[in-house]
C-alpha cells in the first residue's frame, strides 16, 4: 500500500529496545512508499571514518589485522560500561549526525523515516513530526536476541540493562508519538493504521 504524499513531508522517527523489531518495522514501512535512513548502519560508516579515535581511546587489540575495526570486540567492551559507551558516543554521533542531515536535504520532499536505536541522541530529534515506538515482550526480546546475535547471556543482559531509561527520553518530545506492539501479528495491523492517520 503506498500512501498519498502530502504537500509537506513528515520527518519520522522509529526507534524500539534491543531487538523489539524495528528494522523488521522499518521495511515495512520501506515496502509501503517511506524513505528509509538505518542510522544503525550509518553509525557503522561514522565508526569506520572514525575508527584512530576509537583506537586511541579504547586500544589496537580492537584492530583487525587489515587495519579495519572489530567492532564485536568493541561492543563487548563498551556495552555495560556507561562511561566508555558515552565516550564511543561522543566520537561517532557527530559524524553520524552530519551524514543524517546530508540524507535528509537529498531526499528532502518525502516521508522521510530516521531509524535509529539511540533516536534521541540525533540532531534531528526535536524537529520530528511523529515518532514510532515499537515494543514487544521481554522474552520474545531475550531469545531473538540470543538467537540473532549469538551473544552470550551475560551481553545479552547488559545490553537491556542499558536501556534501563529508554521510554524516559521521549516524554518530553513534541513529536506524536506512536506505539507500536510487535506480537500477535498486530504489527502490519498498526502500521497500516499509522499510514491511513497521516495520509
Amino acid at each position: 500500500m503506498l500512501i498519498e504524499k502530502p504537500q509537506k513531508g513528515l520527518l519520522i522517527g522509529l526507534t524500539g529496545k534491543y531487538c523489539a523489531g524495528k528494522n523488521y518495522t522499518a521495511s515495512l514501512l520501506e515496502k509501503r512508499g517511506l524513505s528509509i535512513l538505518d542510522v544503525d548502519k550509518l553509525g557503522y560508516r561514522a565508526l569506520e571514518a572514525e575508527k584512530e579515535a576509537v583506537f586511541a581511546l579504547f586500544g589496537s587489540d580492537i584492530k583487525h589485522p587489515d587495519g579495519s575495526l572489530d567492532r564485536r570486540l568493541l561492543g563487548k567492551k563498551v556495552f555495560g560500561n556507561p562511561q566508555k559507551l558515552a565516550a564511543l558516543e561522543d566520537i561517532v554521533h557527530p559524524a553520524a549526525n552530519r551524514l543524517t542531515e546530508e540524507w535528509i536535504k537529498e531526499a528532502s520532499g518525502t516521508e522521510l523515516v530516521i531509524n535509529a536505536a539511540l533516536l534521541h541522541r540525533s540532531s534531528v530529534f526535536n524537529r520530528l513530526d511523529k515518532i514510532i515506538i515499537v515494543k514487544a515482550p521481554f522474552l520474545t526480546r531475550l531469545f531473538r536476541a540470543r538467537r540473532r546475535d549469538k551473544l552470550p547471556w551475560v551481553s545479552i543482559f547488559k545490553r537491556f540493562a542499558s536501556q534501563k531509561d529508554f521510554d524516559s527520553q521521549y516524554l518530553a518530545v513534541n513529536a506524536e508519538i506512536y506505539i507500536v506492539e510487535n506480537s500477535n501479528n498486530k504489527l502490519k495491523h498498526q502500521i497500516d493504521a499509522f499510514l491511513e492517520g497521516i495520509k
